[in-house]
């Protein structure tokens, strides 16, 4: 497998944590301004998510930092705790729970997530995305960044009057010339080829500029302070040290602490290993993250996060996103990107204050684009209606709920398929273990769903270099699209990089000729090297 040099690794990664540092400002200052909580704050913990995250998570694509889907568990339990100081100590004893988790091998729950749901989720945060930042490229600011749903208590339809009320001619006009630059970068080879120049980074510049030359010229189409990313800007030592706020460990001994501490831990990590799998999918080179790893992870950076002052955090689908899209190769970007905001947060918050939010709109409105690009819907809607249907769901269902709630509605939906076409009792074959195994037999099943993903998965990951391996499908006649699409990135990507010979038997030329959808296992068997 080819190797990259630490050098190389940041002039590959340096563009893409850029872009994933310009995303995750404005974003970091939203989630905290709609937690309850200091502004700062948010910025810490996306520092903690970037730098100690990054570092720790062997994610080559996931990026962390403060999650919108703890805004309302935040904003509630600061209320009723009274002092954001004793919730400090409930992140630290969710930090704790994650550590457990991970140590008891609880991240393999992720396996078991299908990748219709997952895709779903992705093209419902990209279609969230494109709708909450329309009013950000308007220049029409009522709602803060990051929220997850566009219903609160129903649909809204005065918030979309008063948004068309209130539209800002120069944040539109500079939401125009920063979708053309990235547009540019994106499909003139030349501009393309400027990777040390990303087109983010251009397009902020010149909102930037553009917006000072409407002050200039005394113009009503100048953006005022209300629409521009908004840090504290420190004058003094004194004013550094009080941007940092400590725990009060008295609420420790406080039963509401605990309570907080352990629900954010269940949802931080749930939506983690949800970012988690579809940062996989982000991937291409379909590298496979280890999940009980990362909850350690997400466990220590918590730890770090709220005994500084931060929020908690979690492995964030936008940010994700955006790193994939930027180009990154490594999980050194997502550092890349912790050390950025830490060092211009400390030298250069008053030039960071000059950046449009309608500039910053233009690049997640791209961002969400590429993740519902009607290419994911038409490809599902050929698959047929067992992938198609529980797709299609959890896209509706998160977009009109949240998160959790809209893959648990599309992870049901899959489940009831399976559950209708499963008309015979499930049978259990035994496994043999692949120590020193130079060549492996993977027979499969007669049925195979999304269920058996994390076996085969397991097996896959533990194929070593230079070995031999045939998967045998002769006496199938259905395989998961998940299944199938796994094997086939193992065979053309991972195989070809490490050597691997792979012979695939008796597989079928369309996903459509798989016609059932029921449950089974694998039999794997090898022959030891002589």
């Amino acid at each position: 497998m080819k190797k990259t040099s630490f050098i190389g690794g940041i002039k590959e990664n340096f563009p893409s944590g850029l872009v994933v540092f310009l995303v995750a400002l404005p974003l970091c200052l939203g989630i905290a301004l709609a937690s309850g909580a200091p502004p700062l704050s948010g910025v810490i913990a996306g520092i903690v998510g970037g730098i100690v995250v990054g570092f720790l998570s062997n994610s080559n694509i996931s990026v962390s930092g403060p999650a919108a889907g703890l805004t309302a568990i935040v904003l509630t339990a600061i209320t009723d705790l009274g002092a954001f100081e004793l919730f400090l100590c409930a992140g630290i004893i969710a930090g704790l729970i994650q550590l457990i988790l991970g140590f008891i091998r609880a991240g393999s729950i992720s396996n078991y997530f299908p990748n219709n749901v997952i895709e779903g989720m992705l093209a419902a945060i990209g279609i969230i995305i494109i709708l909450k930042q329309i009013p950000h490229a308007m220049g029409f600011d009522k709602d803060y960044e990051g929220h997850e749903s566009i219903f609160d208590n129903g649909l809204n339809l005065g918030y979309f009057t008063e948004l068309f009320g209130a539209i800002h001619i120069g944040a539109i006009l500079v939401t125009l010339v920063s979708v053309g630059i990235l547009i540019a970068w994106d499909k003139i080879p030349a501009l393309k080829r400027m990777k040390m120049l990303p087109g983010a980074l251009v397009a902020v510049v010149a909102g930037i500029l553009l917006n000072e030359a409407f002050k200039l010229s005394g113009s009503s189409l100048a953006i005022n302070t209300q629409h521009l990313v908004s840090l504290p800007v420190p004058q003094s030592l004194d004013d550094f040290k009080n941007l940092v706020t400590m725990p009060d460990f008295n609420g420790f001994t406080n039963p509401k602490v605990w309570i907080v501490g352990a629900t954010i831990a269940i949802v931080a990590s749930i939506e983690t290993l949800l970012c988690i799998e579809a940062s996989d999918r982000l991937d291409k080179q379909r590298r496979i993250t280890d999940t009980n790893l990362e909850l350690k992870a997400q466990g220590i950076g918590n730890l770090i996060s709220s005994f500084i002052g931060g929020l908690p955090m979690t492995s964030v689908v936008v940010r994700s996103s955006a790193n994939a899209n930027a180009g990154a190769t490594s999980k050194l970007s997502a550092v890349i990107h912790g050390v950025l905001l830490l060092v211009c947060v400390l030298t250069i918050p008053f030039i960071l204050n000059l950046i449009p939010l309608a500039t910053l709109a233009a690049v997640l409105i791209l961002v969400g684009y590429k993740l519902a690009k009607p290419a994911t819907f038409k490809h599902f809607w050929h698959l047929g209606k067992f992938q198609f249907i529980p797709f299609v769901a959890t896209v509706v269902a998160v977009v009109a709920t949240d998160l959790l709630k809209g893959v648990g509605i599309g992870l049901a939906i899959s489940v009831f398929y399976i559950l209708q076409g499963n008309m015979k009792r499930a049978y259990y074959l035994s496994r043999e273990k692949l120590n020193d195994a130079d060549e492996i037999n993977i027979k499969l099943a007669e049925e195979v769903s999304f269920l058996n993903k994390a076996a085969i998965k397991k097996t896959l990951k533990n194929v070593k270099p230079n070995s031999t391996v045939t998967i045998d499908a002769r006496g199938t006649s259905y395989i998961a699209t998940d299944v199938l699409e796994m094997i086939q990135d193992f065979a053309n990507i991972r195989a070809k990089e490490e050597d691997i010979n792979v012979e695939l038997l008796g597989f079928k030329t369309s996903y459509k000729d798989y016609e059932t959808d029921e449950d089974s296992h694998i039999l794997i068997t090898h022959r030891r090297a002589m």
